[in-house]
């Protein structure tokens, strides 16, 4: 009686997709390892209630004057993203979105916006942050909770330290030290 080859055949198959598979899942054909990738970079948010004003009060507390150092008051931004703290330097993306002074004696912005980039490197790619911004500390920490683009999936954290904060106008350059984790 003769043997028939086709299950020897179909498990040698099954092993190479498997191999395949493995292969690059692990580290690719080219060697490339995929899975989650770790970016980090610098960049500074110009945010300006004055002259060009790329932040503006849209609501507030009743009687008082909305302002960002006032508890209730929601901003809505699109500020400049740079990558230098001068307002002339190079700009790579905005911020859009809000934040929102939420502490009750004024001292904490919670903060939603996305980060559009529209430099070539990620270009149409964004960061969306959120968080506590504690903005009367050195440095303070907020999520970036997703993204699209180059940034699919992103999880991470930006650190956040003022580097010009003009009181009397409220404009202010803060630099945002961001590490993120994407496919």
């Amino acid at each position: 009686m003769a043997k028939s080859h086709a299950p020897i055949a179909l498990i040698t198959l099954v092993k190479l997709l498997v191999l395949f598979f493995v292969m690059t899942m692990m580290g690719g054909l080219d060697g490339q390892i995929l899975g989650p990738k770790e970016t980090h970079m610098v960049f500074y948010l110009q945010d300006w209630e004055t002259g060009n004003a790329t932040s503006v009060p849209v609501a507030g507390t009743n009687g008082t004057l909305s302002s960002v150092l006032n508890f209730g008051t929601i901003m809505v931004v699109d500020d400049a993203v740079t990558d230098g703290p001068d307002r002339q330097s190079k700009q790579v993306g905005r911020a859009q979105g809000i934040y929102v002074n939420s502490a009750l004696d004024g001292s904490d912005l919670h903060l939603l916006f996305s980060v559009v980039f529209t430099n070539e490197k990620y270009n149409g790619s964004t960061l969306e942050i959120q968080g506590a911004d504690r903005f009367f500390l050195k440095y303070r920490e907020v999520s970036v909770v997703a993204g699209t683009g180059l940034f699919r999936y992103a999880q991470g954290h930006a650190v956040l330290e003022t580097v010009y904060l003009d009181l009397p106008t409220l404009n202010a350059v803060i630099k945002f030290n961001v590490t993120v984790h994407h496919y």
